[in-house]
C-alpha cells in the first residue's frame, strides 16, 4: 500500500466512526444539562459578595489615625484617648508606641474631620494591635484603625460606656462589622414574623 492510499484509508476509516457514533446518538435520550447552581443560590452568592464589598468600603471609608494615650489595656486591645496629633511628629513616629515619658498636649479643640485618615478624636477602643513592643498603661500609640463596632468601657466600678471600636487589621473589622450585619439582619427577619 503506497502512502496516499493509507491516507485515504484512514481518513475513511475516520468518517465511518464519526458517523456510527452519530448514528449510534440518535436512538438515546438526550443527556441531562450539567449541574449548574440554582438561581437563587446563585443571587444569595451574587448578594453576600456585593454585601462583603459594601462592608469592606466602609471599613476603608472610616479609617483613622488612632493617636493617643492608653488609658487601659484589655486582653483583646486598649482603650485610647485619641487625639494627640503630635505623635505623627519625627521623633515620635518611628514607632507605633511612644513610652509615657513624652510630654505631649491634646489640642483641646480638636474636631475630627469625616474623611479616610483623618486623626480620630476622643476615648476609643483599639483590637488586634501587633504583639510587639508590649503597650503599657499611660503609654501613647498611633495606628490606623478601621471601624469595628463599639465596645462597653467601663473607666470606674458601676459606670459604663458605650465607646467606638477599631481594629488595626481591616480583615478583623470587615469580619467584625459582617458579624454585626448578620445579626442585625436576624433580629430584623425575627421582628417581620
Amino acid at each position: 500500500m503506497s502512502r496516499v492510499e493509507k491516507l485515504r484509508f484512514a481518513f475513511w476509516l475516520m468518517l465511518a466512526v464519526i458517523g456510527w457514533t452519530l448514528m449510534a446518538g440518535q436512538g438515546a435520550e438526550p443527556s441531562p444539562p450539567p449541574q449548574t447552581l440554582s438561581t437563587n443560590a446563585t443571587n444569595d452568592a451574587l448578594r453576600q459578595s456585593v454585601r462583603a464589598e459594601q462592608i469592606r468600603n466602609a471599613c476603608i471609608e472610616g479609617r483613622r489615625i488612632i493617636c493617643g494615650r492608653v488609658l487601659q489595656v484589655t486582653t483583646n486591645g486598649v482603650v485610647v484617648d485619641s487625639g494627640y496629633r503630635q505623635l505623627l511628629d519625627p521623633p515620635l513616629n518611628h514607632d507605633w508606641v511612644a513610652p509615657k515619658t513624652a510630654v505631649l498636649s491634646r489640642d483641646a479643640h480638636a474636631v475630627e474631620e469625616q474623611k479616610p485618615g483623618a486623626v480620630c478624636i476622643g476615648i476609643v477602643f483599639l483590637s488586634n494591635i501587633p504583639k510587639r513592643p508590649k503597650v503599657g498603661l499611660y503609654d501613647y500609640v498611633a495606628l490606623h484603625g478601621y471601624p469595628a463596632g463599639y465596645h462597653t468601657y467601663v473607666p470606674v466600678p458601676g459606670i459604663e460606656k458605650k465607646i467606638r471600636r477599631f481594629s488595626a487589621s481591616l480583615e478583623r473589622a470587615c469580619e467584625a462589622n459582617a458579624a454585626e450585619s448578620g445579626k442585625l439582619a436576624t433580629a430584623e427577619n425575627h421582628q417581620d414574623r
